[in-house]
């Protein structure tokens, strides 16, 4: 079972995290992409000295497994919560799907004005989830690793981007757009700390190197 039940302590930080990236969304006047404020480098190279390092197991994996999007408010589902988070000047109709507004990719750095044209990124990818632990997590845990809000984990991104990158871990993939890596990274060292995941040991080195630099 995943230890994420037994780190509290991590709440009430991550509630003031979420908290501020929202007001820095409203008092922003172009669009972008407001994913939770990860930890800091020297914390994120922290939480990486502390993971497991373990082979990867997909065996038994489905995309299905890790039920999304979910309902969050209203009529609003997780991807079109973060789609109005993320973007800027966005219209919703009745059923609270994006009928326009302005969306900054950070992975790239393009900007898109149809909600069409974006995904919502799983940072740490759900098939990566389920081969450093996820495997052995009951369905409410992976719904809500799926559809977490709160950790740096679900962002809104360049469509073929985000198709791009698959379900690739640091090792063979991080953002083109390389004022944005040391953010990605320290993001994906957060969410596997919070849940408690395993890194391979390409995926480590990796992580170890990007986090050097930031």
């Amino acid at each position: 079972m995943p230890k994420f039940y037994a780190r509290r302590r991590l709440s009430i930080l991550a509630a003031l995290t979420g908290l501020i990236a929202s007001a820095a969304l409203f008092n922003s006047p172009t669009a972008s992409a407001a994913l939770p404020t990860p930890v800091s480098a020297s914390t994120a190279r922290s939480y990486l000295a502390s993971l497991k390092v373990a082979t990867e197991n997909r065996t038994g994996y489905s995309r299905d497994l890790f039920p999304h999007w979910i309902t969050i408010s209203g009529t609003c589902n997780t991807r079109e919560t973060v789609l109005k988070r993320d973007g800027s000047n966005v219209v919703t109709d009745s059923s609270c799907a994006a009928t326009s507004g302005s969306w900054y990719s950070p992975y790239d750095g393009a900007t898109w004005t149809a909600a069409s044209d974006l995904d919502i990124d799983h940072l740490v990818p759900l098939a990566e989830a389920w081969d450093s632990g996820a495997g052995a997590w009951t369905t409410s845990q992976r719904q809500a690793f799926a559809n977490d809000l709160t950790r740096p984990q679900l962002i809104a991104v360049t469509d073929n981007v985000n198709q791009a990158k698959g379900d690739q871990d640091p090792a063979t993939w991080v953002p083109s757009r390389s004022a944005y890596v040391c953010t990605y990274v320290r993001a994906w060292v957060q969410v596997k700390y919070y849940y408690d995941l395993s890194v391979d040991s390409a995926e480590k080195t990796a992580l170890t190197n990007y986090l050097a630099a930031c």
